[in-house]
C-alpha cells in the first residue's frame, strides 16, 4: 500500500466512526474535548522516541495522525474547512518558507547555515504572509504551550539576541541564589503563627524563580526541560513500583512508620542492575 492509499483508508475509517451508524464515542467527540488527548498522545511519543523503540514510535505516530485527522475531519464536517485544504496549505506553506530548496534549480541549499535558514522564515511570514509584526520578540512563544514548555522557548528567543549567561557557571550562581531566597522564603512562613495566603504567595513566586533558573540551567546545555522531567517521572514509577512489590512481598504496609524500610527498597531499585 502506497502513501496516499494509507491516508485515504486512514481518512474512510475517521468518516466511518463520525458518520451516521459509527461509533457513539467518537460521535461524542469534539475539538475542544480532544485536546488533552492531542497533548498526552504528543508526550507518549516523545517517551517511545527516548526509549529509541521504532515499533513503538510507529504506533505512537499513528495515534497522532488519528487525531489530527479526526480534528481535521470534524471541522470539515462543520464545514469550517476540509482536510485536503489542511494538507494543501501546509505543503503551499513549506514550499514558499524553503525557497532555498523548492526555488533553487540546482538543489543546493549547504550555502545556507540554519540560523540564516530560521531568519529567513521569519522574514517570509511577515512579507510574504501577512502576519503582523510581532511588538517583542517573546510574542513569538505561544502562551497556549504548559509552563515548563514555555518558559524553556522564552529563554531560548532571548539568548539568540545575546541576553545570555557566558558560561554555565552563572547559570549555577543564579539556581543558587533562587534556592536561597526559595529557603529563606519557607523559613518566613514557618515562623508565622500561621502561613497567610500572603506567605503562599510570595513562596510561589520564588518557587517559580527556582523553576524558572532550573529550566534555564536545562536550556544552556540544551536539555528540553520536559523530557528531561518526563525521564525523571518514569524512573520514579519504576523505582516506586519496586518498592510496592518488595513491600508486598515481605508483607508490610507501605505508610510512614516503615519509611525506613521503604527507602532500603527504593535505594535496592536505584541500584539494581537495570537502573540506568
Amino acid at each position: 500500500m502506497d502513501h496516499s492509499e494509507a491516508f485515504q483508508k486512514l481518512f474512510e475509517i475517521v468518516a466511518r466512526l463520525r458518520g451516521p451508524g459509527g461509533c457513539p464515542w467518537d460521535l461524542e467527540q469534539t475539538p475542544l474535548t480532544l485536546r488533552g488527548d492531542l497533548i498526552e498522545e504528543t508526550y507518549e511519543c516523545v517517551e517511545a522516541i527516548d526509549e529509541q523503540d521504532p515499533s513503538h514510535v510507529k504506533e505512537e505516530l499513528g495515534d497522532l495522525f488519528l487525531l489530527v485527522t479526526m480534528l481535521s475531519y470534524m471541522h470539515e464536517q462543520e464545514g469550517h474547512f476540509t482536510v485536503a485544504e489542511v494538507l494543501q496549505e501546509l505543503s503551499e506553506k513549506l514550499i514558499r518558507r524553503h525557497p532555498h530548496v523548492f526555488a533553487n534549480v540546482d538543489g543546493d541549499s549547504s550555502s545556507l547555515s540554519s540560523e540564516q535558514v530560521l531568519r529567513n522564515w521569519a522574514k517570509i511570514k511577515v512579507e510574504q504572509e501577512g502576519r503582523k509584526p510581532k511588538d517583542s520578540l517573546l510574542d513569538e512563544v505561544s502562551r497556549g504551550l504548559p509552563p515548563l514548555d514555555r518558559a524553556w522557548k522564552l529563554q531560548k528567543k532571548a539568548a539568540k539576541v545575546g541576553f545570555d549567561w557566558p558560561d554555565a557557571s552563572g547559570v549555577i550562581a543564579k539556581v543558587k541564589e533562587e534556592l536561597c531566597e526559595a529557603e529563606a522564603a519557607i523559613a518566613d512562613a514557618a515562623s508565622s503563627a500561621a502561613a497567610s495566603t500572603a506567605d503562599n504567595t510570595v513562596l510561589e513566586g520564588e518557587l517559580g524563580d527556582l523553576l524558572f533558573s532550573m529550566v534555564n540551567l536545562c536550556r544552556f546545555f540544551g536539555i528540553e526541560p520536559s523530557v528531561a522531567l518526563q525521564r525523571t517521572n518514569i524512573k520514579f514509577t519504576e523505582r516506586f513500583k519496586h518498592v510496592e512489590k518488595r513491600m508486598k512481598e515481605t508483607g508490610q504496609e507501605m505508610n510512614a512508620k516503615n519509611l525506613e524500610v521503604m527507602d532500603r527498597y527504593w535505594n535496592e531499585a536505584k541500584n539494581g542492575a537495570n537502573e540506568k
